[in-house]
């Protein structure tokens, strides 16, 4: 049985030219050109996965995942135009699984999506609970790449996978620094362009959700000139 996906977008384009793309992998498509219908629509038509706008017309992307949050835990990629948006995001106490900055590489989003139901598929509730056999374990930190967890001093950090990508390449070789090709290489693949700025915006993100944790955090350092590096 494919899984499905809704896409909800008002920019026809986009909906035509991704629900292709997405087909073309195997997944069913449910596209909606607004809130209000993607929201009737899902309620009717079960998804798997949705991938959100954020600035629609009737509905926007947030009031969406409000509404859809009070129902269950559907996993969300939200699409943004503008980087204060992710702050928005990430603000937003029900929490989207992922980010994709506007305009963006289709294959990108198709990776996340793989990645996000991955995730959802060893994180089912009768599944056991123990860490998996491939956990990285850097002192206080946990990570898990199979269940996408990553805890700090036994406390989860909600990591979208973007995040959880770099903090792992860091903490692979603590003291390594890696530098912000490298790290665009790790979190998004190579081939796809992404400004250097962006990587600063996610690990300034990423401190903050660790120090929301533990306000003494600071393993993530910055070598100025030269990246990033996981304290050793």
């Amino acid at each position: 049985m494919h899984q499905k996906i809704a896409l909800v977008d008002d920019d026809q384009n986009i909906l035509t030219s991704v629900s292709m793309a997405l087909e073309a992998e195997g997944y069913d498509v449910d596209t909606y050109a607004d809130g209000v219908a993607a929201l009737s629509g899902i309620g009717r038509h079960p998804v798997d996965l949705a991938v959100l706008d954020i600035k629609m017309p009737k509905m926007d992307g947030m009031e969406l995942l409000g509404e859809i949050r009070k129902k269950d835990r559907l996993p969300v990629i939200f699409l943004t135009s503008k980087d204060d948006e992710v702050d928005e995001i990430l603000g937003f106490r029900m929490g989207a699984d992922d980010y994709i900055t506007k305009p963006f590489s289709q294959r990108l989003l198709i990776e996340r999506i793989r990645a996000i139901l991955r995730r959802r598929d060893v994180a089912q509730p009768d599944a056991p609970a123990d860490e998996g056999a491939n956990a990285i374990k850097r002192g206080d930190l946990v990570l898990d790449p199979e269940r996408h967890l990553c805890t700090w001093k036994g406390q989860e950090v909600t990591l979208t996978v973007t995040e959880f990508l770099l903090v792992e390449v860091l903490a692979r070789r603590p003291g390594h620094v890696k530098n912000r090709d490298q790290l665009i290489d790790a979190a998004y693949g190579e081939n796809i362009y992404v400004e250097d700025r962006t990587i600063d915006s996610h690990i300034k993100r990423l401190r903050r959700k660790f120090r929301h944790v533990d306000p003494t955090f600071s393993e993530i350092e910055t070598l100025y000139g030269v990246g990033y590096r996981y304290k050793a």
